[in-house]
């Protein structure tokens, strides 16, 4: 299979590089810039002034220096010689305007490039916001990642408690609903069964029953007693009376009540008869007959 040619390349020139346009300048520094050269313009032309003068002054020097040389000539010489000195002095004035044109001019251009500075920092001040808030918003949806990403986990394991305690409730009630059902299944099913006669139901008979006489229902009577003794006295309901004792002799019948005191022995002859109330005192020692009468109150002090 034959190569597709390619399509020849096209000859000539190549399109000349566009020049990058030049910031365009304050209106103060064109300003500046239009009265520089307006002065510069003045200089020159006052400068072919002076120059001029100049050359009309050294001529007519050269008339007035002559041997057969008027008064007039002289005339003229001095008034070229005047002409030159007003020109020069004009020539410095223009200069000087020319110095001050030059000196504004560089001010003006000071002030551009301070306002090109001011600019500029504003523009960097603004580069640098936007990329700070491309950085922010980098960052926040990396920070609102990481945020969902532990938010979810601990919400999954959250979710994962909350389903196992349902979970487990679930069951307990499912197995209260089985067992619910479960009950009623028995009742259903005992409902179902034939009904037993009322009542109690009769007991098996024994092989006494069969050959002995015939149940009877209720308490079964008591045993016969043993029969009594032909001497014995009826049997008497209540407390059996007590044992009769056997009366002394010589002994007082029986009082009720409280005993009588035991009495008291006979009184000697000579003693006293007894007194109530408290004893009387001894009776005191006969005083001696020397002896001071007893004084009340505290006693004496020995005498020293």
């Amino acid at each position: 299979m034959a190569r597709p040619k390619k399509a020849p390349a096209k000859r000539g020139r190549k399109p000349a590089a566009q020049k990058a346009e030049a910031p365009a300048l304050p209106k103060a520094v064109v300003a500046a810039n239009k009265a520089v050269e307006k002065a510069a313009k003045a200089v020159a032309a006052q400068q072919t002034k002076v120059e001029a003068a100049e050359k009309k002054a050294a001529a007519a020097k050269t008339k007035a220096s002559a041997a057969k040389a008027t008064a007039a000539a002289k005339r003229a010489a001095t008034s070229a010689n005047a002409k030159v000195k007003a020109e020069k002095a004009k020539l410095q004035t223009v200069k000087a305007a020319l110095r001050a044109a030059n000196t504004a001019l560089k001010v003006a251009e000071i002030e551009a490039k301070a306002e090109a500075a001011a600019a500029a920092s504003k523009e960097a001040v603004a580069a640098y916001e936007a990329q700070l808030a491309t950085k922010a918003d980098a960052e926040l949806a990396k920070a609102v990642a990481d945020f969902e990403k532990k938010w979810r986990k601990a919400r999954a394991k959250a979710d994962a408690t909350k389903v196992k305690a349902r979970a487990k409730k679930e069951a307990a009630k499912a197995k209260t609903a089985a067992k619910k059902l479960k009950a009623k299944a028995a009742a259903a099913e005992k409902a179902a069964q034939p009904k037993a006669k009322p009542g109690r139901p009769a007991k098996a008979k024994t092989a006494a029953a069969k050959d002995g006489a015939p149940k009877r229902r209720g308490r079964p009577p008591k045993a016969a007693a043993a029969a009594p003794a032909k001497d014995a006295a009826p049997k008497r309901r209540g407390r059996p009376p007590k044992a009769a004792a056997a009366p002394a002799k010589d002994a007082a019948p029986k009082r009720r009540g409280r005993p009588a005191k035991a009495a008291a022995a006979a009184p000697a002859k000579d003693a006293a008869p007894k007194r109530r109330g408290r004893p009387p005192k001894a009776a005191a020692a006969a005083p001696a007959k020397d002896a001071a009468p007893k004084r009340r109150g505290r006693p004496p002090k020995a005498a020293k």
